[in-house]
């Protein structure tokens, strides 16, 4: 199969943080990502984890402008024509499947596929793929991983998830093969309980500063 550039990676150049986001309810969701987007943050990847994921997505793409909104934790090519549907505009796996991989290529909607090993990885890029999640990151091997993965494989790029804290991002952002970064802590728990969307805020403008100069 030909390899083609990614449609994801022009619009991931200036964003260091994916925001990997779990919602409880579509309010909680409008919220946050309001405050995630004021505060330099546009590209958010909610998860197929709760039951009102979906309709989150709804919401935010349809309420939140300069919003661009992900789906993760997609493990079907039903689900990727369902989040499509939805108004996500890019999808993310946990790992690539040859039924997921055959599927994105008509389901109108780029994939962003998860890699854990060599292997996995010269698969998706046989698949197509030149852009991919290193998942589950830090249990994966982390920055020495990807470091390793770069000699033979240096035309692939990646989106480490898992485990990446905000002490953790500079040395992953560091790497050439590094094109962002996707995390829950720009999101914490405490301050969506207690509705604090300014600290959200807050958090989201640190992440931007991550950026690689």
């Amino acid at each position: 199969m030909q390899v083609q550039p990614s449609p994801l990676l022009a619009r991931l150049a200036n964003v260091p943080v994916i925001p990997v986001l779990e919602f409880g309810s579509v309010d909680e969701a409008l919220h946050v990502s309001e405050a995630l987007v004021a505060g330099g943050l546009p590209l958010l990847e909610i998860t197929l984890r709760t039951p009102v994921a979906m309709d989150a997505m709804r919401a935010v793409a349809a309420k939140i402008p300069g919003a661009c909104v992900g789906a993760g934790t997609v493990l079907t090519v039903a689900q990727l024509h369902a989040v499509r549907d939805a108004g996500a505009q890019f999808a993310v796996s946990p790992g690539l499947t040859p039924a997921l991989a055959a599927g994105a290529q008509d389901a109108g909607i780029p994939l962003l596929p998860g890699v854990a090993t060599a292997s996995e990885a010269m698969a998706a890029l046989e698949a197509g793929f030149t852009f991919l999640k290193f998942f589950p990151a830090q249990a994966a091997g982390g920055v020495p991983m990807l470091k390793s993965l770069y000699g033979p494989l240096s035309q692939l790029r990646f989106c480490p998830t898992g485990g990446i804290d905000a002490a953790l991002a500079p040395s992953y952002l560091a790497l050439p093969n590094v094109v962002c970064v996707g995390g829950s802590w720009v999101v914490p728990k405490d301050a969506v309980a207690a509705g604090d969307w300014g600290r959200i805020r807050k958090l989201a403008e640190e992440a931007v500063s991550l950026r690689r100069n």
